[in-house]
């Protein structure tokens, strides 16, 4: 995966190379218990290994990675306990986002969400997972910039680099499903018509429904009947791991 990361400049590298991971964290690029290599992720980032150390210890204290016996380090690996429980406050601060968004949102940003979640949708029909999941963090994660508060994007930017890495396993095995329309549509009409109440609940929605089966997936994880290593191959082979059993 390290090959999807962009070359640093040499000025300010710690925390250039600490904004190029955490952005790649939080858009899904690095699954749950991928294990960084030093040497060569500091190869592809074309810096020296001491600013890629000191950008992963950062986000080894911001719980995103984690470090065992004190040497390797991983994308960390949330249970379904942790998830269920970061859901419930994504909830709320994102519903809070998203009902800031609303009235300050600009029409042609608007337009511009439309249609990276039809580039999502594309993406899901023609079995392009990886990109899918960038698009639905692009999609969400632009909306709560438009709401223009910085302190709460911060906070939600926090849990989503806990978060980003787990979208992974919705794809193929667990693609959201909703019980009408896909509520990012629901979502984008809200916006359109400035109403604060349906941008927040078709956010909520879209949280609840469309990760149901990916609770299903975290349960079977939890209880041993499939492994992290059985998802990732499932994605990259285009082949079903039953949500369900």
């Amino acid at each position: 995966m390290t090959a999807s990361i962009a070359p640093i400049a040499r000025d300010n590298l710690t925390t250039r190379v600490y904004e190029e991971l955490r952005r790649a964290m939080m858009e899904g690029r690095f699954w749950p218990g991928h294990r960084f290599k030093i040497r060569d992720l500091a190869a592809s980032l074309q810096v020296s290994e001491t600013p890629v150390r000191e950008a992963l210890m950062q986000l080894v204290r911001e719980k995103g990675l984690e470090m065992e016996a004190g040497r390797s380090i991983t994308v960390a690996q949330l249970s379904l306990a942790q998830y269920l429980e970061l859901r419930s406050i994504r909830l709320h601060l994102e519903g809070m986002a998203g009902a800031a968004a609303t009235t300050r949102i600009e029409p042609r940003e608007i337009d511009r969400l439309a249609a990276v979640h039809e580039k999502l949708i594309a993406n899901e029909d023609n079995g392009r997972w990886f990109e899918a999941v960038r698009d639905n963090w692009e999609f969400h994660h632009s909306i709560y910039q438009a709401a223009q508060m910085p302190e709460l994007l911060a906070i939600i930017e926090g849990i989503w680099l806990r978060n980003g890495p787990l979208v992974n396993y919705q794809y193929p095995h667990a693609r959201p499903t909703y019980d009408g329309r896909h509520r990012h549509l629901d979502i984008l009409e809200a916006l359109r018509a400035r109403d604060e109440n349906g941008v927040r609940k078709g956010i909520q929605q879209d949280m609840i429904e469309g990760g149901r089966l990916l609770v299903n997936v975290l349960e079977r994880l939890n209880d041993g009947a499939v492994t992290p290593e059985e998802l990732r191959r499932a994605a990259q082979n285009g082949r079903l791991v039953s949500a369900t059993g």
